[in-house]
């Protein structure tokens, strides 16, 4: 009797460990794949002849797509059903990446990364749900959602040293191919073994869905032309003109709709508008910092992919270690003074980053501050979410959190696009007033190309320092919004109701 009893129970564990696998390493691909790229850039740059300014899209394409449509995946969940919405996810994002490997032009790449980030849209939120949807209240539930978040905290660890690996031994092509065997096997294994949920009656927001991404994609399409056109170009005016526009006709819509993505409602709350603008410093500090470091590291210290990946690990390290270590602090204290201390850290990084040189070493000009910054940022992380929803409806603490990630991703790639342009802004003029000092001291009036070569490399390496005084100033934005906004109270947190962003 007891062994048939046993037997079911101990099937039941089977199909749930399978299930929890499925969600996790669906997560994990998704989470990483925002990393993964990050390694390749200096590969995918030489081999498909990117420009600097044009580079940045290969991050921006994914982050603009997966942010822009997040919210949207998870209404399309919540109306045709969790496993349905998973493997179409799953099955839409492999193919991207197949396309992706194949990719002999920009164009074609940064297509691909778009279609990566709408599959990632659709999967992620319902990957989430599938957790609650298969996994019973108690621990089973605790142990999966564990799991999950562990998968999104290593994800961008994994994603470096992954991509440094493939890209060292391969090329850059394998840290898109890599995903393919990965989403075939997870998209027929969640068919067979994944439990069919509830679906829910309404409507689509698509007008707002449409209307976000169209306008922070024009955004930063309009800052990255102004750095090589300038900023009185017909393009550029044009195209930040409509991105206004489109602004103003999203939070319109939002304000009309009866199914909106944002529920304007969300951000009458001072605290969490607060969040929403210091998870844009953050985001585009981030963002920031692996572009530019990611460029330093391999093209002025002549790291390779690999080693470049085990370069940034103390970064993610350093994140996850104060993330934790204020997860346990923040019920004693409150949150706002760790949102008041992190971004402050932060900007003290990023100024530390400043004094690169093309004479710089890892560990004299990158390790310190790099870790510096990681730990502002792990400070901040965690205290930020439970902010973003305290005294939230419990109705609206999905949407609350979604809204953060969104903001994470959406700031990012507009703060790349306007670190870019200040790089790239920095560089143009220092070249220019080196190359006309050189030649007014040169006896000929003219200077080899060697010469050449070297004052480009110390105007890019200006460059890269006026972005990182711009993200610094940008972090210590986020630091006067958490002082003029932010009063929230320790007992205001809601320590069961956030996620951390992806």
């Amino acid at each position: 009797m007891s062994d048939q009893t046993e037997q079911p129970h101990r099937h039941k564990d089977h199909s749930l460990t399978v299930i929890l696998f499925v969600i996790a390493t669906a997560q994990l691909m998704v989470v990483l794949d925002a990393s993964i790229v990050n390694i390749a850039l200096p590969s995918m740059q030489r081999e498909l002849h990117f420009s600097s300014a044009s580079l940045e899209w290969v991050i921006n394409a994914y982050a603009l797509a997966f942010g822009g449509l997040l919210l949207l995946g998870g209404r399309l969940r919540d109306l045709y059903g969790r496993k349905k919405l998973f493997v179409i996810g799953i099955v839409i994002f492999t193919l991207a990446s197949f396309s992706g490997g194949l990719a002999t032009s920009q164009l074609w790449l940064i297509s691909a990364r778009v279609v990566q980030g709408i599959g990632g849209a659709i999967a992620s939120p319902a990957a989430l749900s599938l957790v609650t949807d298969n996994f019973p209240e108690g621990k089973p539930r605790a142990k999966a959602m564990g799991v999950y978040a562990a998968m999104s905290g290593a994800g961008a660890a994994l994603g470096l040293l992954l991509g440094g690996i493939l890209t060292d031994f391969g090329s850059w092509r394998w840290v898109m191919f890599v995903n393919v065997p990965i989403g075939v096997v997870l998209s027929i294994v969640a068919s067979k073994v994944l439990h069919k949920s509830d679906t829910k009656t309404g409507g689509l927001d698509l007008p707002g869905a449409i209307s976000v991404t169209l306008a922070a994609t024009l955004l930063v399409y309009g800052l990255s032309h102004a750095s090589t056109s300038g900023w009185r170009s017909t393009v550029t005016e044009v195209t930040l003109a409509s991105s206004v526009v489109l602004w103003i006709a999203f939070f319109f819509i939002e304000s009309r709709s009866t199914h909106a993505l944002v529920p304007l409602r969300i951000l009458a709350n001072r605290n969490r508008s607060g969040a929403l603008a210091l998870m844009l410093s953050i985001g585009a500090s981030l963002f920031g910092m692996f572009f530019f470091l990611t460029l330093f590291i391999q093209d002025f210290l002549r790291y390779s992919p690999l080693k470049a990946g085990f370069a940034f690990l103390p970064v993610s390290i350093a994140i996850v270690v104060a993330a934790g270590a204020t997860s346990q602090l923040v019920t004693r204290f409150g949150p706002r003074v760790f949102l008041l201390v992190g971004p402050f850290v932060a900007a003290i990084g990023l100024v530390l980053l400043t004094r690169i040189t093309p004479s710089s070493t890892y560990l004299t000009g990158v390790l310190g501050p790099m870790l510096v910054l990681a730990i502002g940022a792990g400070m901040t992380f965690v205290p930020l979410t439970l902010t973003a929803v305290a005294g939230v409806a419990k109705t609206d603490g999905g949407v609350a959190s979604a809204v953060l990630n969104t903001t994470q991703q959406i700031g990012g790639s507009i703060g790349l696009a306007v670190l870019v342009t200040v790089s790239r802004t920095a560089a143009a003029n220092k070249v220019t007033s080196l190359v006309h000092r050189a030649i007014a001291s040169s006896p000929t009036h003219s200077i080899s190309a060697l010469t050449q070569a070297a004052l480009v490399s110390k105007a890019t390496i200006s460059g890269f320092d006026a972005a990182f005084w711009a993200s610094a100033i940008i972090a210590i934005l986020g630091f006067v919004v958490v002082v003029v906004f932010i009063r929230v109270k320790r007992d205001d947190l809601d320590l069961e109701g956030a996620t951390l962003p992806l």
